[in-house]
């Protein structure tokens, strides 16, 4: 039986026009991201298969594609959920994610440093990957990771809270190569609420990360 499984999207494919346009979220829903499910699950059947039979010779690429896979598969489940067509702006006290606003301030000195650093991240990050808003627990403090193909370059235990996907798939069809146009455009859909939520549970959770002796 299937370990992972393909969520249901929070919206209808044209929730997020005329940002994203509903050909590129099918796509990259029911295809890109079903792909990596179907991969990860995959690949725990060959591990499975080679625990059984004591065959170790492909263990290092079996363990690159699962990481590869479910971090694929993690990533997109927060992603589809980190946007909204009513979303946008600046999380602000008003509207209920005034403890983020003030992490943010806190971690980045101001809002519009933190999105020029997730924006140059997410833009700048070479070839596939990601731009994502982290919970580091060891500080308590939110940092802004360049994460390579959905797993590389990230701070062991960090939490991500906002990721923007920065792969050719999630764009190209609407913004050609312009990869900064879209995450400029991404903006516009942040769903603030969500985060949020993401920012609180990470906290409340991460003080068992490292334990004292």
């Amino acid at each position: 039986m299937a370990v992972y499984t393909l969520p249901e999207l929070p919206y209808d494919y044209a929730a997020l026009e005329p940002v994203i346009n509903p050909q590129i979220i099918e796509l990259h829903h029911d295809k890109h991201h079903a792909a990596y499910v179907k991969g990860a699950n995959d690949t725990l059947e060959q591990l499975a298969e080679a625990r059984d039979k004591e065959s170790w010779g492909a263990i290092n690429g079996l363990e690159k594609n699962l990481a590869f896979h479910l971090s694929g598969h993690i990533l997109h489940s927060i992603y589809w959920h980190n946007m909204t067509g009513d979303g946008g702006g600046e999380p602000l006290a008003a509207d209920g994610v005034g403890d983020l606003a003030d992490a943010i301030a806190e971690s980045f000195g101001s809002f519009t440093g933190f999105k020029s650093q997730l924006t140059k991240a997410a833009a700048t990050t070479q070839g596939s990957g990601w731009g994502v808003l982290a919970y580091e627990p060891v500080s308590g403090r939110l940092i802004v990771e360049q994460v390579y193909d959905h797993q590389g370059n990230v701070g062991q235990g960090s939490v991500p809270v906002l990721v923007f996907d920065a792969w050719e798939h999630a764009f190209y069809l609407q913004y050609k190569n312009q990869k900064v146009d879209f995450i400029e455009a991404m903006w516009r859909v942040v769903n603030w609420q969500d985060v949020a939520k993401r920012y609180a549970s990470a906290k409340e959770h991460a003080h068992n990360l490292l334990l004292a002796p």
